[in-house]
């Protein structure tokens, strides 16, 4: 997680990342340009099933104010202003999402050597307060995750979390859901030559007693080329392979089969990025 401990979202992430990042079965196409004034062009279009998605981002960043504008085809405009560094480790992030007038949130971040925290508040009348903390180092990190909706003075989210990383292995625990199910993942790299990784993600659900496992595996074929695969114990297994056939710029495919149904039609996703 780099230095510090890092902000809550940061435990499990490895495992996360190695177990679902990239993994679709949609058509995904998206193009970025730079405009002469410096402002970055992003137009995403996505297929799912028989519907079309697209939007189009941008993004403009002075110093260390960075401003997002996103046009999506469902008539929405999401604004995002992100003030970095206004002092040392702290971020400061204003969203807004038209015409919802109740979408309005401000966060605050702070990143420093042994503790990570960031706080939202939504801009309405009676708005939810979320705070989430975490304390340790790049070592060992212990945080809590919590929302309050003001209005009815109940928790609405109180999630507690633990991370450990020990050289090439990270592990972590996650208590979700008012207590309601927990989950542990374990990232381990096994070779850094080949960036090869294994990763296993376990769940229990304490109301329903339902047990869900994950695991998938990485592995570079060669510096541009990677491959990754995982399966759980509802039979689904998913694969992909992502080559980057230029700086920032990448293709990938990806496809998924019920191992339990093998008459049904297996899912492709295609997903095409493209980066000056």
């Amino acid at each position: 997680m780099g230095k510090g401990p890092g902000l809550y979202t940061d435990i499990g992430k490895k495992a996360r990342d190695l177990l679902y990042k990239d993994h679709n079965s949609d058509q995904k196409l998206s193009i970025t340009t730079h405009s002469p004034a410096g402002v970055a062009i992003t137009s995403t279009g996505t297929k799912k099933g028989e519907s079309l998605l697209g939007d189009v981002a941008f993004q403009l960043t002075q110093k260390n104010i960075t401003t997002h504008f996103k046009v999506s085809t469902d008539n929405t405009v999401l604004i995002t202003a992100t003030v970095d560094e206004a002092a040392p480790g702290l971020k400061s992030i204003f969203s807004f999402r038209a015409p919802d007038q109740n979408s309005g949130k401000i966060e605050l971040q702070y990143l420093h050597d042994y503790a990570g925290i960031s706080t939202s508040m939504g801009l309405t009348q009676n708005p939810t307060v979320n705070f989430s903390g975490v304390i340790g180092n790049n070592a060992l990190a212990v945080g809590t995750d919590v929302s309050l909706d003001t209005k009815s003075g109940n928790f609405t989210k109180i999630n507690a979390g633990l991370n450990f990383t020990k050289d090439d292995l990270i592990a972590s625990l996650t208590l979700n859901d008012k207590g309601d199910s927990v989950n542990a993942s374990y990232y381990h790299i096994v070779n850094p030559l080949f960036n090869t990784a294994v990763g296993a993600e376990v769940n229990h659900k304490f109301s329903t007693k339902v047990n869900t496992i994950t695991v998938g595996t990485q592995h570079s074929i060669d510096p541009l080329t990677i491959v990754k695969a995982r399966v759980n114990s509802a039979g689904i297994a998913n694969a992909l392979i992502q080559h980057e056939w230029s700086p920032k710029s990448f293709f990938t495919v990806s496809g998924e089969v019920d191992t339990k149904a093998i008459d049904k039609s297996a899912k492709v996703g295609l997903a095409l990025s493209l980066k000056p």
